[in-house]
């Protein structure tokens, strides 16, 4: 049960840090005085964060079918650990 729950935190720290990152050009805030102006920006940060994991996820799906047909597989033991 702790680890499902340290995963689970895991993955929610690591999405917090997504958005962090993806929010730089406003060094990590959002300024917007107005109420509708945040209410438009907080979704639009969510869609752009949700583009970017659905983007890794593909590409690392592809990367590892690919390193499969390459020649050394990757362990089942690391897939846990790659996935957003």
């Amino acid at each position: 049960m702790q680890l499902r729950t340290n995963t689970g935190l895991n993955k929610g720290e690591a999405h917090h840090a997504l958005k962090n990152a993806l929010r730089i050009g406003r060094q990590g805030e959002i300024r917007d005085r107005s109420s509708e102006s945040r209410h438009y920006r907080m979704p639009g940060l969510n869609l752009l964060a949700a583009i970017v994991v659905y983007w890794n996820t593909a590409h690392l799906g592809g990367a590892v079918l690919q390193r499969k047909h390459a020649g050394p597989t990757v362990g089942p033991e690391l897939l846990p650990t790659s996935h957003p």
